[in-house]
């Protein structure tokens, strides 16, 4: 009687929670340009709440939307990249990254030109993901349609590259109508514009930036003496204030010529997609390890000294053009000091994209300026500056460490794209645990660098800012044993990307070293003991005598981490995944390919199964009639089903009462 009410159970919660989910539905239209060039135009309709995923949302997150244009050898070229509507930008405080997302709507496009005059149609397969509190790997393929094309209209080069993808995957075709109007394409980006938070985060960082320059040598001490070359050139009082701000104001104007140019040279759109280039990420590493050691001391970053002669001639001519090239003379001196910190900031705006760069020497300049046009208005404020001394190369040398500090995060972003694991979580930590160790001491005056005075004593200032620095390092250890370091969150690699997921410990205590695992097996979260294939985990269940936990997840599952960190991490359900069942997990986005002999057909969809991901979704969506991702299901050692299914449950007491009522059926 026990087991048929289990039977009955079991096939009501099956139904409850066999669902294949479609929350985007795909549509899409022909724009003709001229007799041979189009823009495939792709819109997404993304149901309320769920997000779908640009292209160019970081590494170490979600996964990114990928088109492949399929047959385009000899029949079409791609005409630039494909472009998308603005997203939106968040920071996801699990992957600990920034992630690019659109809701409710999203529109693709491409523009192609075709070279084979037979051509009739052109399929595009896409490749997706969208998240609600559960994940889908989702994929379409369109079918275009396209107009009669003259012959004569074809123009071939055979220098032309031809860009032409190599995945070859089909799912169920839509045909589109064409608009056979000649349009003007619609201008849109290929890595949309930063959100105003963005923007404004970027300038008071550059505002910091220009305020800590400021109390640099190369700047300090030429406030005072600019004052008074203003009070005494000037006939009158009013006169010395207006040439003042002027000054400031030319300070400001050129700084942000320079970011302007730097928009201008790289694009406003292309900037963003150079966050995630690897020789982007490398080049500036090597900018700001430069920069660094300029600041501590191995030698000036200078420009020639003609440069600032034939400057100063040119302020000599008075008047607002004599004041610029004033402001210009003070840019071209100062730059062994500003510099590193302007190259620093145009690096971390240009990461950004958009206008950053603009607004990032926006910042950075009115800081610079704010002081001359101030203690001019204000004389008497100029006894209270205090005076030149050490100190301002104590603040140079402190900025050098926190540029070494930075560079590193380049570096990281170069390892991630690569997925090199060269600089995981807990390497990263251990480097800045060594910078900010090594500036701690030098605060304390155990280090000394090239250019600093002798000193016979501490400052007030200069004690707490050791002592500052020195909780800051003693904050990082942890970090090597797993701890989440949520202040730098998004700066060291995610704790996803490490030697092990919870540092160089597990949660139990136990080393991993110390624990055999079997044939298979792999080390999952928390140090729990995983199997990443069905049959190998089944094999194992049946060994050991214990049910199975199939955990249907992805790499990319946003819900899945947080089941990870915050329910699989309590001692009460942690106890039991270790203990008692067998963690299969699956995951449906491993894009890794399956051996030719193993790729197949799906039955319940006509799919083309080709990667690891592929196979273990096709699975789940045959079997349970479900595509969604996190989801739960407790199995007993033959492989049947013995509990409900269930998805994302974020209360403890509810998840573990489910696994307990799965074991228990279990032992019956």
């Amino acid at each position: 009687m026990k087991k048929i009410v289990l039977v009955f159970a079991l096939l009501f919660s099956f139904i409850g929670y066999s669902q294949i989910f479609n929350p985007v539905k795909w549509s899409s239209k022909i724009e003709q340009k001229s007799e041979n060039e189009f823009v495939l135009v792709m819109e997404a309709a993304i149901e309320n709440e769920w997000h779908l995923y640009s292209q160019f949302t970081p590494e170490g997150g979600s996964q990114p939307t990928v088109f492949t244009f399929k047959d385009s050898n000899g029949n079409y070229q791609l005409i630039g990249k494909t472009s998308e509507s603005p997203y939106k930008k968040v920071f996801n405080d699990i992957f600990e990254v920034d992630e690019y997302y659109f809701a409710k709507k999203a529109t693709f496009k491409q523009t192609i030109k075709v070279t084979n005059a037979k051509l009739k149609t052109i399929k595009v397969y896409v490749e997706y993901q969208v998240c609600k509190e559960q994940c889908i790997q989702g994929d379409y393929t369109f079918t275009f349609n396209l107009p009669e094309i003259k012959t004569a209209a074809i123009e071939t080069s055979a220098n032309e590259e031809i860009v032409s993808p190599t995945t070859n995957l089909d799912s169920t075709a839509v045909v589109s109508e064409v608009s056979t109007k000649t349009i003007k394409e619609a201008k849109t980006s290929s890595a949309p514009k930063e959100e105003k938070k963005g923007l404004w985060t970027i300038f008071f960082l550059a505002f910091f930036g220009g305020f800590a320059a400021l109390l640099t040598p190369c700047v300090f001490p030429m406030i005072p003496m600019t004052v008074s070359f203003f009070a005494k050139q000037s006939k009158t009082k009013a006169e010395g204030k207006k040439n003042a701000i002027l000054y400031g104001v030319s300070i400001i104007l050129i700084y942000v010529i320079l970011g302007s140019l730097v928009t201008g040279i790289f694009g406003a759109d292309s900037l963003n997609a150079l966050s995630t280039n690897v020789w982007f990420n490398l080049i500036f590493f090597g900018l700001l390890v430069i920069f660094a050691a300029s600041f501590l001391g191995a030698f000036e970053i200078v420009l020639p000294n003609s440069w600032a002669n034939k400057v100063d001639q040119q302020a000599d001519r008075g008047g607002f053009v004599g004041i610029l090239f004033m402001a210009l003379a003070l840019a071209i001196v100062s730059f062994s000091c500003t510099g590193p910190i302007v190259g620093t900031l145009l690096v971390e705006a240009a990461s950004k994209g958009g206008l950053a760069p603009i607004i990032g020497m926006l910042g950075f300049s009115s800081a610079l300026a704010l002081p001359f046009m101030l203690f001019a208005m204000f004389p008497g404020w100029m006894n209270s500056l205090p005076k030149s001394g050490g100190w301002l190369n104590t603040v140079k040398v402190s900025l050098g460490f926190l540029e070494l500090a930075l560079a590193f995060k380049f570096l990281s972003n170069a390892d991630l794209v690569v997925q090199a694991h060269l600089l995981e979580r807990e390497v990263f930590l251990a480097i800045w645990i060594a910078i900010f160790g090594a500036w701690a001491l030098y605060l304390f005056g155990k280090l000394t660098l090239p250019h600093d005075s002798p000193m016979t004593h501490l400052s007030v200032g200069r004690l707490f800012m050791a002592i500052l620095v020195t909780i800051f390092t003693i904050y990082l250890i942890p970090g090597l044993w797993g701890a989440p370091l949520k202040i730098i969150s998004g700066f060291p690699p995610p704790m996803t990307y490490s030697e092990s997921p919870s540092g160089i410990s597990t949660s139990g205590g136990n080393s991993k070293s110390a624990i055999d695992l079997p044939e298979h097996a792999h080390f999952g979260p928390h140090g729990i003991i995983a199997f990443h294939d069905y049959e190998d985990g089944l094999a194992y269940a049946k060994k050991v005598g214990k049910p199975i936990l199939l955990d249907f997840t992805g790499h990319a599952c946003v819900n899945c981490r947080k089941m990870e960190d915050f329910v699989w991490s309590k001692p009460e359900i942690l106890s039991i995944l270790k203990d008692q069942v067998v963690l299969v997990s699956l995951f449906v986005d491993d894009k890794r390919e399956l051996p030719k002999e193993e790729q197949y057909i799906s039955k319940e969809t006509g799919k083309e199964i080709i990667t690891i991901g592929n196979k273990w979704s096709d699975y789940q969506i045959t079997r349970y009639k479900n595509n969604a991702q996190p989801y739960y299901i407790v199995l007993d050692s033959d492989g049947n089903d013995i509990s409900q299914q269930i998805g994302y449950t974020p209360d403890v007491d509810e998840y573990k009462k489910w696994l307990e009522e799965g074991i228990k059926n279990f032992k019956k």
